[in-house]
């Protein structure tokens, strides 16, 4: 049976550096940038999580990117770790976003986690949905 949990999560941390190390004024185009972001979440989630992310700008086009996240804390009172995989484009200040639980990265209380969602952001706020259709067990 699929459960649905709704969480919102707020950004606590970002580091973004170029593919070059150079600044990125300077870096060439297509501007590649590996960032680690940090996220703390609360609702049917709670806890933290880290996600390394590699992005694409490419000037006139949407940005796009890739990342893997690893979560720490409860689902819905079941506690353990689990890891996601992002992909999503970035249009200026409106984000979509596509992931899922790798399969087998569940833990403790989480082991046999599956699932998957999607985000559709805009803006900047201070806390951002979340949803995540799963299975346990």
């Amino acid at each position: 049976m699929t459960t649905t949990a709704n969480a919102t999560f707020a950004v606590q941390g970002w580091d973004e550096k170029t593919w070059e190390g150079v600044p990125q004024q300077e870096a060439p185009d297509p501007k590649v940038t590996y960032a680690v972001v940090t996220y703390r979440y609360t609702g049917d989630l709670e806890g933290e999580s880290e996600m390394r992310s590699f992005m694409s700008y490419n000037k006139g086009h949407d940005t796009h990117f890739v990342g893997i996240e690893r979560f720490v804390g409860k689902l819905h009172g079941s506690e353990g770790t689990f890891v996601l995989q992002h992909t999503g484009r970035a249009n200026g200040m409106n984000v979509q976003a596509e992931y899922f639980v790798v399969p087998g990265s569940g833990t403790g209380d989480l082991t046999g986690l599956r699932g998957e969602g999607h985000s559709e952001l805009s803006g900047h706020a201070e806390h951002y949905p979340f949803a995540l259709s799963y299975e346990l067990g």
